[in-house]
């Protein structure tokens, strides 16, 4: 066997050849932002927003190989105030997607709702949202 291929596979034994590309192990934590998006995590959570609702995820988003999959919730909102006491429906969802740790791309699938979209979002970026009316 001549050195690169020995090489190559001493790199692939130890693990170090299947590290993800960006070397992240989370999603960062800031403001993440993008048209009609904004995405906030924190250390052990994330906000949504979006023109017409919100979202939640409960817990850190793990990356693996730059990409992610997370169960979470989304809330779709109405136009009009909303009343005092009123209840909101919440939907579980799925939060898939990847990133590099500057862009992301963020898809998103409610339960009973399906596709909600695809978003482009960037960190440290002006949110472009439009609240429902």
């Amino acid at each position: 066997m001549t050195a690169r291929p020995l090489l190559a596979s001493l790199l692939v034994a130890l693990g170090i050849g299947c590290s993800s590309p960006s070397g992240l192990t989370q999603v960062p934590t800031g403001r993440w932002s993008g048209d009609h998006v904004e995405l906030v995590v924190g250390s052990a959570s994330a906000q949504l927003d979006f023109d017409c609702a919100h979202g939640t995820i409960p817990s850190p988003i793990p990356l693996r190989d730059d990409a992610f999959d997370i169960a979470g919730v989304y809330v779709p909102e109405h136009g009009g105030p909303i009343v005092q006491g009123e209840v909101l429906p919440e939907y579980a969802a799925h939060y898939r997607g990847t990133t590099d740790g500057r862009r992301m791309t963020l898809t998103i699938e409610a339960e009973g709702l399906g596709n909600l979209g695809t978003f482009a979002l960037d960190l440290g970026r002006s949110a472009r949202i439009t609240k429902c009316l």
